[in-house]
């Protein structure tokens, strides 16, 4: 079998970066690699396997030869030049919000729907929003069990998930604070630091941010549920790295507890940590650089019946983007 020769489009962004790491974490078997950027990071050098790759300046003509094409440069750059990747005859993986509600274009979480990758006509494949895949790692095998009729979750979202501008704000404000000295917010709304703010992306006309639409859109589409019914408000946080979400699931039949944690039993990508007798949970800084989601605080809703409460951890630049792009490159 011929080894694909494999593209990172946005190769020094902090997703490209992870991306190149999981590659080469997860020995994905591969005949060459091109690296992808802007032309101001054109030039510049990354080493790879002990091998010293020059960055190459992203135009249209980037992907003669290039059999997949691993993007994660923003929705614009993927909209202008993912169609030409796809046409020079590379299948397109894109960690951008471009393509996901596309119905040509299948919405891959490896774990869960891993055969939606084969039926790619357009030539692409997107990858969720690292919220969405995050909740799904805990939801799907829960849905397979007991049938899944609606959820109600908080997010609480690390500042990296703004890129790496995320983390230099809150560690300026933080530094500004400790000694005294006043700053204006430059990436968030309102200060981050010692705070929390309940806005992802913009607002839209029923009152509910995108980042909050995108956890009913995408859930759907991916566990093919189109009456799915979710409610969702996304907080950001002031922590570095990982994705933390409540969630209160209501199922079709009723969920006994033992057999909802066996449900996990097995499963890749999601591992249980529950034992609040021994102040066992998951935190952000158990996921933070790790493969798997984490899933605690597993009981009863006290209020709705068939319901289930939740809470699960993941770390939303690798499992909610690089990782999860790296394991549909494994699929092909």
């Amino acid at each position: 079998m011929k080894l694909p020769h494999v593209a990172i489009v946005g190769a020094t962004g902090a997703v490209g970066v992870e991306m190149l790491l999981c590659l080469e974490q997860r020995n994905f078997e591969l005949s060459d690699l091109t690296l992808l950027a802007s032309a101001r990071s054109a030039g510049k050098t990354v080493i790879f396997r002990g091998k010293e790759i020059v960055i190459k300046e992203l135009t249209h003509d980037s992907f003669q030869g290039i059999d997949i094409a691993l993007f994660s440069a923003g929705g614009d750059i993927s909209k202008e030049f993912a169609p030409s990747a796809a046409a020079a005859g590379a299948v397109v993986i894109d960690n951008s919000s471009a393509f996901r509600m596309d119905e040509g274009v299948p919405l891959v979480v490896p774990e869960i729907n891993p055969e939606a990758a084969k039926n790619r006509p357009k030539g692409i494949i997107a990858n969720p929003n690292c919220t969405t895949i995050i909740s799904l790692m805990a939801l799907a095998p829960l849905h397979e069990r007991f049938g899944l009729e609606s959820v109600i979750a908080s997010s609480y979202q690390a500042v990296s998930g703004s890129g790496a501008q995320g983390i230099v704000e809150l560690e300026e404000q933080v530094k500004a604070i400790a000694n005294g000295q006043s700053f204006t917010p430059k990436v968030y709304p309102r200060q981050i630091a010692f705070n929390v703010i309940p806005q992802v992306d913009v607002f839209t006309e029923n009152g509910y941010t995108k980042e909050e639409m995108k956890m009913a859109y995408e859930g759907r589409k991916i566990l093919g549920h189109p009456d799915l019914k979710v409610s969702c408000t996304c907080v950001r946080v002031p922590v570095y790295r990982s994705h933390s979400v409540s969630i209160t699931a209501k199922f079709f039949k009723e969920p006994d507890l033992e057999a909802a944690r066996n449900a996990f039993v097995g499963r890749p990508g999601i591992q249980v940590k529950d034992d609040p007798s021994q102040k066992l949970f998951p935190v952000p800084l158990d996921t933070t650089g790790k493969d798997d989601c984490l899933v605690g605080r597993i009981r009863k809703n006290l209020v709705l019946e068939n319901a289930l409460d939740l809470w699960v951890v993941g770390d939303q630049v690798r499992k909610g983007a690089a990782l999860n792009a790296v394991q549909i490159a494994e699929i092909l």
